[in-house]
């Protein structure tokens, strides 16, 4: 047979039981946020800093393909001259 007593006694438990659940959930997000926020700080830091690398290099590399031309061309000078000899 049914109970209805202990089943209406049981529901205000269970909705206790979810409201804290609930409450402990919203608790834990709100915790949360705080890491998330530096979290994505740290995130634009390195995007930051990943754009003023690009950069240094886009201007650098002109420079760098200048002086492996003129490494080439002493290499290639060496080795008519060692060929020569």
């Amino acid at each position: 047979m049914f109970d209805v007593f202990g089943a209406a006694f049981a529901i205000p438990g269970q909705l206790t039981a979810v409201a804290r659940r609930v409450l402990v959930s919203t608790l834990e997000a709100v915790e949360a946020v705080p890491k998330i926020a530096a979290a994505l700080d740290d995130v634009r830091a390195t995007l930051k800093h990943s754009e003023r690398l690009a950069t240094f290099a886009a201007g650098e590399l002109p420079e760098i393909v200048y002086q492996l031309e003129e490494i080439k061309a002493r290499l290639e000078k060496l080795e008519t001259r060692t060929e020569a000899s």
